[in-house]
């Protein structure tokens, strides 16, 4: 069973479905990733995200990357992947780690692709899941597969590819 835990800072909108969007890009990214056994495990198998404001995602950034600037997604994964590949099965609760997104950063690439903020935090959400599932984009073939994956998890939801022309 897969519970996504979220906190909501006061610069995101309340009164939208974050909630549901988290959990709804949660389960699509492990759809698409190597695990989706994770996603009706009878272990307990849990994620967080944290909506923040781009301060706190500049000062977690700086110290945790060296990079001293806010960025839009930042996931912090706490399974190993000898974890990942046995959790479907009885067990302790598997944390897969945290994600944050910074809300100034989210709505100004948003405004900037002319999408809706709730796609594009769901995209990143999607992204930050598959951070935590052992994907990276750190030279071209991973980053392409990493792509795929999300275009995929991004369909189950019903929102268009981020990566296609014109967007």
């Amino acid at each position: 069973m897969l519970e996504v835990a979220i906190d909501t800072d006061g610069e995101w909108d309340s009164s939208t479905g974050w909630a549901e969007i988290a959990q709804a890009a949660a389960n699509a990214a492990i759809a698409e990733s190597a695990f989706p056994q994770l996603g009706n495990s009878e272990r307990t198998v849990e994620l967080s995200i944290r909506l923040a404001n781009d301060k706190e995602v500049h000062g977690l950034n700086s110290e945790w990357r060296g990079k001293d600037k806010p960025t839009n997604v930042l996931s912090f994964p706490m399974a190993e992947p000898e974890d990942l590949a046995v959790a479907n099965g009885f067990g302790p609760e598997l944390m897969l780690g945290d994600i944050i997104l910074a809300r100034g950063v989210c709505a100004a690439e948003a405004a900037e692709k002319a999408i809706p903020l709730e796609s594009h935090a769901a995209h990143l959400m999607v992204h930050g899941t598959l951070h935590l599932l052992g994907y990276d984009h750190m030279d071209e073939a991973s980053a392409a597969d990493m792509e795929a994956r999300e275009v995929r998890a991004l369909a189950r939801m019903g929102i268009a590819d981020p990566y296609a022309e014109g967007r």
